[in-house]
């Protein structure tokens, strides 16, 4: 039976954040990554940063089973002197990408009367469920240990102003 290694959020540029992108690449390359559409980057908007996060399991034989597909962030230049900064993408550094990627996977601030340890419990053992429904056992604490890797798209990369590559 395989075991999970490590945990995986890979971000890429959501193109526009009003509407839902897709869970399933239709033309993923070797790391899974989708084929960007042509006209993809022509209508981002500089003052507007939005990025996706899928959250995987990595296991033992290097196979990666989903976790999460329906997390991510929009920030965007607001108020007096926004229209001074020309490109928001250009004021954000990979380290805060990565950063916030690995925040927006959970575990989820505390709501309604959780405490962030319930919050935290109710996360890692969600992430254990989902794992079982996929068919491999995992430990809800252990999960909780494993080393969280950051995978940022060429896309994003390049929208950032860096070479193609993986971030840790």
């Amino acid at each position: 039976m395989h075991r999970v290694v490590r945990l995986l959020t890979r971000a890429d540029v959501r193109e526009d954040a009003g509407a839902e992108s897709p869970s399933v690449p239709v033309h993923p390359d070797v790391r899974g990554w989708a084929e960007a559409p042509r006209s993809a980057g022509g209508g981002i908007d500089p003052r507007r940063i939005s990025v996706s996060a899928r959250h995987e399991a990595v296991l033992d034989d290097g196979s990666r089973l989903l976790l999460l597909d329906d997390r991510g962030w929009t920030e965007e230049l607001r108020g007096a002197g926004a229209h001074e900064i020309g490109d928001l993408w250009a004021l954000t550094s990979e380290r805060d990408v990565v950063e916030t990627a690995r925040a927006v996977v959970g575990p989820d601030e505390p709501f309604g009367g959780h405490t962030q340890d319930d919050m935290e419990t109710d996360h890692w053992a969600a992430l254990a469920e989902t794992l079982r429904a996929q068919g491999v056992v995992a430990d809800a604490d252990e999960l909780k240990q494993l080393p969280h890797e950051v995978e940022l798209s060429d896309r994003l990369r390049a929208r950032l102003g860096h070479s193609p590559g993986r971030t840790t």
